[in-house]
């Protein structure tokens, strides 16, 4: 979008979808004490200034049926240019917005701009723009429904509480953005109302549509029993950053400050780019020779990091994600403390802004396994076979190792009439012929397996195999890719797949499975699940063990993208 004194943030999103936070009923009765407000461990500043009283005039509507408030007439700032991931210290003590014109930070408001009703949205600091001061006289405003900004003339502000009169019907009827705006602008004053915090949850489209309605007539009828003073934003500086900003955190991303924002950050409140997401795709689980990760857990990069002190934390954080989002000097505070928690296993779920999700082990199992920008039939799904007809099966393994994957079928009780591997490495052969008494059936090297094999063997009932990720893993700086090197070798699995599969007519069953690094390239991923025609699911062996080894399966086993939760019997394994 093109508009003055508007930070280009991203493109236009489908206004078809509201996708917002949790919704609070109106209320209904007293607000509760100010005893019973949540305490803050900052010392507040001095309060913002006050409101203004109610303009005389009322505001005229506009008949127009706008997306967004998109052109502002009002002056534009000269942009600041790139600046550090942390600002300068002087800009934290400078009085913002102190001209005696009112509408401080944290205030509801509605702005007009030229040619569009009257817009909801938050007066914000200059701080979080990516621009400079807004002149005297005028107020950076986030706008509701597409969190853009502009700057406003106060003439062109009024307070939430004009409510009744900045409304427009028909707009809210036509326009799917102007109402998602609507929605979000009361649900933030029903929490400030509340002084309750923003968290997430999906609705119902039904059940949404009832409670719109019912905050709009609580909006219409002049914010009972309160009143406008139940909007007023938490009173200090730092209070209004800590909560009111909570709000708009949600579209920020935590990795690198953009405001194009595709996705929630898996482990952190906070949102996620597109780059962002495929860096963490590819580099989160990355460890180096000490088991420690290579890059930071919130925005997988950083010179500088902290390691965690706990013996079954793995985690690093970088010095910038950590002055920035828990505050400055956290990170020497963190250097000093030994051992030091890291802020995924502290008993702390909130540091400054760095909040931790509460369901992040789910959230992260999800991130991993609906990454996915391909769209597969679902995998053919056979009737079970009762116990006493079930007969032994037969297994090809191809890149074989030490023949875990017969250990697996005996552990779980899975007879084996015949094991064919295909291995080269003569350390491994040995330990598996020793390991399993001669019942391997080694086939030497994958390249020399012919379809007349795969027919003198089988027929084959499971196939899995792994090929060598040396290629494939962006740890290796010298990597050759899929196409090139040991990365080939994805394509004999991919040929030796199909030459087991039970031919046109025959039903019946037939498994197989894949298994590779995580941390390979995002076309890689891409590509070997175009050829497999499905898409990976990550499982990390530190679920069932000790280990830290997060790796994509592909296949089509019965079950294997469920979530994976933590049970007893973990413990008890390791």
């Amino acid at each position: 979008m093109e508009d003055h004194g508007e930070v280009e943030s991203e493109p236009q999103k489908d206004s078809s979808i509201i996708n917002v936070p949790l919704l609070f009923p109106p209320p209904t009765q007293q607000p509760p004490q100010p005893q019973a407000q949540p305490q803050t461990n900052l010392k507040p500043l001095p309060s913002p200034q006050q409101q203004p009283p109610p303009f005389q005039q009322q505001p005229q509507q506009q008949p127009t049926d706008p997306a967004s408030p998109t052109v502002a007439t009002t002056p534009e700032p000269v942009s600041i240019g790139d600046r550090d991931k942390t600002l300068p210290k002087s800009t934290d003590t400078e009085s913002e917005y102190e001209d005696g014109r009112g509408f401080g930070i944290g205030e509801l408001v509605w702005g007009k701009l030229r040619g569009f009703s009257w817009w909801p949205g938050r007066i914000v600091s200059w701080l979080i723009t990516g621009r400079s001061r807004a002149a005297e006289g005028t107020r950076w405003v986030m706008w509701f429904g597409d969190c853009k900004f502009s700057v406003v003339c106060v003439e062109k502000l009024l307070p939430l509480s004009s409510f009744h009169n900045a409304f427009h019907q028909p707009t809210y009827n036509k326009q799917p953005m102007y109402k998602k705006a609507i929605f979000e602008v009361l649900q933030v004053g029903i929490c400030l109302w509340y002084r309750l915090r923003i968290t997430q949850i999906s609705f119902s489209l039904v059940y949404l549509d009832m409670q719109i309605k019912k905050m709009i007539e609580w909006a219409m009828t002049g914010f009972p029993p309160t009143g406008p003073k139940g909007l007023e934003p938490p009173e200090g500086k730092t209070a209004v950053v800590s909560y009111c900003y909570t709000y708009m955190y949600i579209y920020i991303c935590i990795s690198c400050g953009s405001l194009n924002v595709s996705l929630e950050h898996p482990l952190f409140i906070g949102g996620m780019c597109q780059s962002c997401k495929n860096c963490f795709l590819e580099c989160a689980y990355q460890y180096d020779d000490d088991g420690y990760q290579s890059y930071c857990t919130i925005c997988c990069g950083g010179r500088e990091v902290l390691m965690c002190g706990n013996s079954n934390c793995c985690r690093c954080f970088c010095v910038e994600c950590v002055d920035l989002l828990v505050g400055p000097g956290a990170a020497q505070a963190a250097i000093k403390e030994d051992p030091w928690n890291c802020y995924m296993c502290g008993t702390k779920h909130q540091c400054g802004l760095l909040e931790r999700r509460m369901d992040w082990p789910c959230r992260l199992q999800r991130f991993f396994g609906n990454n996915h920008d391909q769209d597969f039939a679902p995998p053919k799904l056979y009737p079970p076979v009762l116990a006493e007809k079930r007969k032994p099966i037969r297994v090809l393994s191809l890149f074989d190792g030490i023949a875990t994957g017969l250990l697996v079928l005996k552990d779980l009780g899975i007879q084996v009439e015949r094991y064919v591997a295909s291995e080269v490495c003569e350390d491994s052969i040995t330990v598996g012929i020793v390991r399993h008494q001669g019942r391997i059936m080694y086939v030497g090297d994958v390249r020399n397996v012919t379809r007349r094999n795969i027919l003198d063997w089988g027929p084959f009932d499971l196939v899995i195999g792994g090929s060598p990720c040396n290629d494939l893993s962006i740890v290796n700086p010298a990597r050759k890719g899929l196409y090139e090197g040991t990365g080939r070798l994805f394509f004999e699995f991919y040929r030796l797949l199909h030459e087991a599969r039970p031919k046109e007519g025959d039903h019946r069953p037939f498994f197989w499975l894949f298994e590779n690094v995580v941390a390979m390239g995002v076309s890689d991923k891409r590509d070997i699940s175009r050829f497999l025609e499905c898409n990976p699911v990550m499982i990390d062996a530190k679920e069932v063990s000790a280990a830290h080894r997060a790796r994509y399966f592909w296949g089509n086993l019965p079950g294997m993208n469920r979530l994976v939760r933590r049970g007893p019997f973990i413990h008890f394994i390791i």
